[in-house]
């Protein structure tokens, strides 16, 4: 009885293996297939579609190293690569986030050079995207331009890169506080006003809404009257919380040259409200290489 029933087995898995393996062999597998930098279901996988690039950017002016093509985009979304020199001018060029269906404009970046732009040959850059709308459906456009300071048509040129944006679900509002010249003609200095910029769960929401704030106001933040009285640069060096009192601290460019208590002042203003916005912090401690006493001075 045994025996009959090892031989009933060893078929059985025989059947299987001879299915799996002509399967394989004709290419009918199930699987995710990278096409013309976006995934595309082969048969009935079982797995999701992958969350990585499928292949990079690659034309004669613009290659990029991340995200790659197809990739499913997190926020900030962090951008790197490679242009000719001749796409940049004053050592920058636009960058653009567009629905994919619509094409409405959900946000616009400037890409800087790492090294010298003044050349024929590729220069890497740089760019960070803040999401300030949410986009109608999972599909996106990101938009290399070619900076055209002539504005004459013919010297217009771009790249479109087809994206993929995470379940919306996992993205989540965090706010920013900035100088605003119209709600505060004035500028009373401690005045700030909060923006709200979308971004990827994460544990370390507190960071991540303090490196938005350190990375400047958007175009259309700025339009609307937004500005920042911090130095660019800035980095945080430590952040912790603990008994509800936030303790952070940066780099010695959060007071290189600043003067005055009014900028002071704006200053501590804007990461102290962007800091209470969470509902862990009610104090906040600023330091700068550790030390607490001497620092922004007016």
């Amino acid at each position: 009885m045994k025996k009959k029933l090892i031989y009933v087995l060893v078929i059985i898995f025989a059947i299987i293996g001879t299915i799996l393996m002509i399967r394989f062999l004709s290419g009918d597998e199930d699987t995710w297939l990278c096409q013309n930098g976006r995934w595309l279901k082969h048969g009935q996988p079982l797995a999701s579609m992958p969350v990585t690039g499928c292949g990079q950017v690659q034309t004669e002016d613009i290659k990029t190293y991340s995200p790659e093509l197809g990739q499913t985009l997190s926020f900030p979304l962090f951008i790197e690569g490679v242009a000719r020199g001749s796409w940049y001018f004053e050592a920058s060029f636009p960058i653009k986030l567009l629905d994919g269906v619509s094409g409405k404009e959900l946000a616009v970046t400037i890409a800087q050079a790492q090294s010298d732009w003044m050349t024929a040959d590729f220069v890497p850059f740089k760019a960070v995207i803040d999401l300030s709308f949410l986009p109608e459906n999972n599909e996106g456009i990101l938009v290399f331009q070619k900076d055209n300071p002539s504005g004459l048509p013919k010297n217009d040129k771009e790249v479109r890169v087809p994206v993929y944006f995470s379940d919306l679900k996992e993205l989540t509002v965090v706010k920013v506080f900035f100088n605003n010249s119209n709600l505060d003609p004035e500028f009373s200095c401690n005045q700030v006003f909060p923006v709200e910029r979308f971004v990827s769960k994460t544990q370390g929401i507190a960071r991540v809404a303090l490196e938005s704030l350190l990375r400047e106001p958007t175009f259309k933040e700025v339009s609307e009257g937004f500005s920042t009285s911090l130095n660019s640069g800035v980095k945080i060096q430590k952040l912790v919380i603990e008994n509800n009192v936030a303790r952070v601290d940066f780099d010695g460019q959060l007071e290189f040259q600043v003067g005055g208590s009014c900028r002071v002042a704006a200053i501590r203003a804007q990461i102290i409200e962007t800091l209470k916005q969470f509902p862990t912090v009610k104090e906040v401690i600023i330091s700068i290489d550790g030390r607490t006493e001497d620092i922004l001075q007016p």
